[in-house]
């Protein structure tokens, strides 16, 4: 029996009963759920507003957390007499820390629920900065930045799930993509602060983010879907009350969101081995695909190369990388505005033919330069394909696989589905990381070849597996996608 199905079945319950006057309008409208549901969603966005930002000082930390080896580098080593391979190790020793936290997040999300989630990320980023800024050595270091790319990681997960369980469908998109901006701008941020402060101020710094999240959660309400799928009648009513205002009609929206609820209530508690079950293989397949065209496409080796790849076109690499990071953070602001306007596929879309193009670009650039071609036009494509490629990522293939994410799953299976993607997503980067400097020493525009034929792929897979979610409530998603 699908998910679909079980809502046939729950259609069977009394309806409730809305005012005469609101019924009235809906005919009229001929929009019916959809149309009730956006009417109480624009009862009083400031709430909404409100409960994102807290939410996405949480994805500012991350990019904080994310940014803070590369400006610190040559000021750590020295002061503190590490070796190449020790602070190679303090910086990728993240990356692990932020597979631990994908893989806890969802279960935790689930259990405590979203806000004391954000709260014990945040708790151990406090506690990573600070081991940071006391280190004396390697050890306390390695501690620190493992602390700090756990809350990351679990950051990554619960602050884009938490934004698209409290907003409004006609604003879901825009709000779940501030997620990949404030990411953007914490990296962005951390690297331009990071010139001019010393590497132990630069780690009290990354305190700040986390105490708006941790003060700020006690004035937004929990995740009214959350606190559904618990049971806890009167703080869902309180809760979606407080999101949608006083005086807005939330008759329908709780109806529906109770509705599925108890369907999915039915179903037994998800495991890992869950989630290849027919009824979730589509979500599930959605979900990671687009996690794994995201990272598989070399953005992680793109970045780590950006600056030698400046230095070659003849660009000073501190000038080069903050102009890179400054654009990363202006497209992916102007994403975020047309993401609920232009819909998810065409954004990606967008996205993988430009990611296709820079690659392509910038395999040229090297593929001359290796040839004695053409040589006055190699920094000239170097930056334009380079350029080209993380305009284009910030447009789409940075911030829809997340938000896509956070609408697809159900709710029985959502911790442990939007764990598995979030690992995948950092295993991803990872593997990456790890082989661009062998990829490059076979063959840099080889390199670049392979990463634009996996964004070809990505077009394919957008188009013939992606479903557009643009103006859907969670629950009409999920119920399509499992039929």
């Amino acid at each position: 029996m699908t998910i679909k199905d079980d809502i046939e079945i729950g259609d069977s319950k009394p309806e409730v009963s809305e005012p005469l006057l609101v019924k009235t309008l809906a005919e009229q409208d001929g929009s019916g759920i959809g149309n009730s549901t956006r009417k109480s969603s624009e009862g009083q966005p400031w709430m909404v507003y409100l409960s994102t930002f807290v939410a996405v000082c949480g994805s500012f930390e991350f990019g904080a957390c994310a940014g803070y080896s590369s400006p610190t580098q040559s000021a750590i080593t020295e002061e503190l007499d590490l070796s190449t391979a020790e602070y190679s190790l303090f910086g990728s020793i993240l990356t692990f820390g932020a597979m631990i936290g994908a893989i806890t997040s969802g279960p935790i999300a689930d259990f405590v629920g979203r806000k004391w989630t954000m709260r014990i990320a945040s708790a151990f980023c406090v506690g990573g900065w600070l081991a940071i800024y006391f280190a004396e050595g390697v050890l306390a270091l390695d501690i620190g930045r493992l602390a700090t790319g756990y809350g990351m990681g679990v950051f990554s997960y619960v602050v884009p799930v938490f934004i698209a369980e409290i907003a409004p469908k006609n604003l879901r998109g825009r709000l779940t993509g501030i997620n990949q901006v404030m990411i953007c701008t914490g990296v962005s941020v951390t690297y331009i602060i990071g010139i001019v402060l010393a590497w132990r101020t630069l780690a009290l710094a990354g305190l700040i983010p986390c105490a708006i999240v941790i003060l700020g959660l006690f004035l937004i309400p929990e995740s009214p879907r959350w606190l559904a799928k618990t049971g806890r009648q009167k703080d869902f009513d309180a809760a979606l009350r407080k999101l949608r205002g006083k005086n807005a009609d939330i008759s329908e929206e709780a109806a529906e969101i109770q509705d599925y609820i108890e369907t999915l209530q039915k179903l037994p508690k998800a495991k890992l081995l869950d989630l290849f079950q027919r009824r979730y293989l589509r979500s599930v397949i959605i979900g990671v695909g687009l996690m794994v065209f995201q990272q598989f496409g070399g953005i992680n080796g793109i970045c780590f190369y950006v600056s030698a790849i400046f230095t070659s076109a003849g660009f000073p690499s501190d000038l080069g990388t903050i102009i890179y990071a400054v654009l990363q953070v202006v497209v992916t602001a102007i994403g975020a505005t047309l993401i609920d306007k232009a819909g998810r596929k065409p954004l990606l879309l967008v996205s993988a033919s430009g990611l296709v193009a820079g690659c392509i670009i910038t395999g040229l650039s090297f593929y001359f330069k290796g040839h004695d071609l053409v040589l006055d036009a190699v920094p000239i494509l170097a930056v334009t394909g380079i350029l080209l490629y993380i305009a284009s990522f910030s447009a789409g293939m940075g911030a829809v696989p997340w938000v896509v994410m956070s609408e697809i799953f159900p709710i029985n299976i959502k911790g442990v589905a939007g764990s598995f993607a979030t690992l995948v997503n950092w295993f991803g980067a990872w593997v990456v990381s790890y082989t661009f400097n062998f990829l490059i020493d076979w063959s840099s525009y080889g390199t670049f070849a392979i990463y634009a034929a996996i964004n070809a792929l990505a077009i394919w897979f957008v188009i013939k597996v992606v479903p557009e979610t643009k103006g859907r409530t969670l629950e009409e998603i999920q119920a399509a996608i499992s039929t």
